[in-house]
């Protein structure tokens, strides 16, 4: 860079200068420094991934986290190809991906352990070598278990000619083992593999709902060295949950009821189902209609208490249906009023009209449902609702997972020039961005719509309980189904239609204008300026939110090439519609690329057979790039030359005599941290 600086702008800067001086006393000691973070941007850039509606799949989001969405798979055939059997490949990507449960396998069928691991170590350094290439000691180090951080670093960056190599490698190897290391280095080994593989994760929202395993795919992530979320709507209800709101809190237990999932509620949370358990089952005869949603890949039909699980949904799913048209009617600028239909509801006849229409009902029995004032909870419906919501508002490891989406969360999110957000922008009809108020009498559109709505769950969850106002929670639930929401698109939410009406038609979801649009360039572009991105022919925006239907021929590239729809059925209830199970985005230094998932079959399988989940690349350079994409590049490019021109300036600084230097000072530590 090389700028030449004036006394003025030296002096301009000189309370900021003061303060690096005392991190970078002399000339030199920032000139290393200088010299140090030019050689970072010269780096290939790290990998990101971006993954969208996990949906509670626990386990297969452990396994394709462990392979880096196949990242670490096709290292070992690359690097393995000629010098390791098919077998000893998949045992080599199984030992990285689950290794103590797959060396304890392993050691079962071995006579001689010290060779085996001697072997092992030798096939992991290869590959950890040639995934740590594109960082720097600095970097590795501390990606490495401090326990055992100068071992793995000396074996994956040693500097010894390769007539050495062996003999030195052998020391290092026989003294690991003579000391009983063996396992734990190889499991740090693995781990940094892991971390290393892919530096930055990006979830495009819904992590909850459905599967049964989202607080497994949140523990995960916790542990993550570098990811972000963009709160999807099944998020945003769980989130406006453990804040207490009660439509909410019934919504997040109706949607766990029909699929099943009451261990989430009672045994990870801690939720206390007990009052509504009884209630349900006293009030209510009758309540197959009520009986959780079945798929192919499970039994629980065939579950005794399947019954009794049927009469718990239907309890909480009239509670709902009451709390949001409540919640309907005092918030008017909502314009939801169709779907206010309790009063509409003929028990006799069995059946209910909405939008109009009338339809038969397969369950009318609703006794707690008063024809006179249908949405006022029964008195102990009220009880019932206040107990949940102190549960919810008290179980600590939901407290500290919706932390987490807090934290690490936000609405939309850019990164390295792509734009990331779960659903979409609402539009207009002509396609024009639409205004939306959401309570507080100001409409937004676009972008201020995006800001306005991520504040204000941020500062709902940091008020205090007490000073949370109940139309202010509102928006939770809105954002989680209402028409105008950017996390949901469409003109309503038809879980009753679905649960109690058989015709079809009755379950249609009309769709926000985004989709009509969301293939067109125009668009995108639009949307990509509308977010302060200029540079809209590098730029992605990245969606989830609805499935793509590949097996019907459906492509995820949109708008020829700038909207990406990663939506691809982790959820077993979609992979009948997409045909696959899941995409993984992948952004390395040679481009943008997609990656398609077969489905995940068991751990059990993964480990003992070698069952990897097997991804294919889709397409390939999404991105137009020119060449090897470098760390000077991306978003920490630009962090790290403007770190270059304040040393730089440190510098002129010194040469002028402006900052004395401090030679004797012993710089201890650098401040910055790549």
């Amino acid at each position: 860079m090389n700028k030449t600086y004036t006394e003025s702008e030296i002096n301009s800067n000189l309370l900021f200068l003061t303060q690096l001086a005392k991190a970078f006393p002399t000339v030199e000691n920032a000139m290393t420094e200088i010299v140090n973070l030019s050689s970072i941007l010269a780096l290939p850039k790290p990998t990101e991934h971006f993954m969208s509606d996990l949906h509670g799949q626990g386990d297969a989001f452990e396994h394709i986290l462990n392979n880096a969405s196949g990242v670490i798979r096709n290292e070992i055939e690359r690097l393995f190809a000629n010098t390791l059997t098919y077998d000893e490949r998949e045992t080599l990507a199984t030992i990285v991906y689950y290794p103590r449960k797959k060396i304890a396998l392993e050691l079962e069928n071995v006579e001689d352990a010290d060779s085996w691991y001697r072997y092992t170590l030798r096939n992991l350094i290869v590959l950890g070598r040639k995934i740590s290439s594109k960082y720097t000691r600095s970097k590795l180090r501390k990606t490495l278990d401090p326990d055992f951080a100068y071992i793995i670093e000396e074996l994956l960056t040693a500097r010894v000619s390769l007539h050495d190599l062996d003999g030195y490698y052998d020391e290092i190897f026989d003294s690991i083992i003579r000391h009983n290391y063996a396992e734990p280095v190889i499991v740090a080994l693995t781990d940094a593999i892991k971390k290393l593989a892919v530096d930055r994760l990006h979830i495009v929202g819904d992590i909850y709902d459905r599967g049964t395993e989202p607080h497994k795919i949140l523990d995960l992530l916790l542990k993550h060295p570098s990811v972000d979320i963009q709160w999807g709507n099944h998020d945003i209800l769980w989130m406006g949950a453990a804040l207490g709101e009660k439509t909410c809190i019934a919504g997040v237990l109706t949607n766990s009821f029909r699929h099943n999932n009451l261990d989430l509620i009672e045994n990870v949370y801690g939720i206390n189902l007990r009052h509504l358990l009884m209630f349900a089952q006293t009030t209510y005869k009758n309540a197959q209609a009520f009986r959780p949603r079945k798929t192919s890949f499970d039994d629980y039909f065939n579950d005794p208490e399947i019954n009794i699980r049927a009469k718990l949904h239907k309890a909480i799913f009239v509670i709902m249906h009451k709390l949001e048209g409540q919640l309907i009617m005092r918030n008017p600028n909502y314009k939801l009023d169709h779907r206010l239909f309790l009063d509409t509801i003929d028990r006799e006849n069995s059946t209910v009209t909405i939008d109009g229409i009338v339809y038969p009902i397969k369950d009318a029995d609703f006794p707690t449902i008063d024809p006179k004032n249908p949405y006022e909870l029964s008195e102990e419906e009220d009880t019932i609702i206040n107990e949940l919501q102190f549960s919810f508002l008290h179980s600590p490891r939901l407290q500290n997972h919706i932390k987490f989406f807090i934290d690490k969360g936000s609405l939309y999110c850019i990164a390295n020039n792509n734009l990331m957000y779960h659903a979409l922008v609402p539009l207009n009809d002509d396609g024009s961005f639409k205004s939306v108020d959401f309570g507080d009498g100001v409409p937004r559109s676009g972008k201020a719509m995006f800001d306005y709505i991520d504040s204000e769950v941020k500062r709902l969850y940091f008020a205090n309980p007490s000073e949370r106002k109940v139309h202010e929670l509102d928006l939770m639930w809105y954002l989680w189904c209402g028409p105008d929401s950017p996390l949901f698109g469409k003109d309503k939410m038809t879980t009753f239609e679905r649960v109690e009406i058989d015709d079809s038609k009755s379950h249609k979801e009309k769709r926000n204008a985004y989709y009509q649009y969301q293939n067109t360039k125009d668009l995108a572009v639009r949307i990509l300026k509308e977010f302060g991105i200029t540079d809209t022919d590098r730029a992605v925006i990245v969606n989830g939110h609805i499935p793509v239907e590949k097996i019907n021929g459906e492509n995820p590239i949109k708008a020829e090439g700038s909207l990406i729809v990663i939506d691809g059925g982790f959820s077993k209830y979609y992979q009948k519609t997409t045909g696959i199970a899941g995409y993984t985005l992948v952004y390395d230094s040679m481009g943008l690329y997609i990656v398609a998932h077969e489905p995940f079959i068991s751990l059990e399988m993964a480990i003992k057979e070698n069952m990897d989940i097997h991804s294919t690349i889709e397409v390939e350079n999404i991105l137009a790039t020119k060449g090897q994409v470098r760390v000077m590049d991306s978003d920490k490019g630009r962090e790290l030359c403007k770190e270059i021109e304040q040393l730089e300036m440190l510098v002129a600084a010194y040469e002028m005599g402006i900052i004395k230097e401090n030679h004797d000072y012993r710089l201890v530590k650098v401040h910055y941290n790549h």
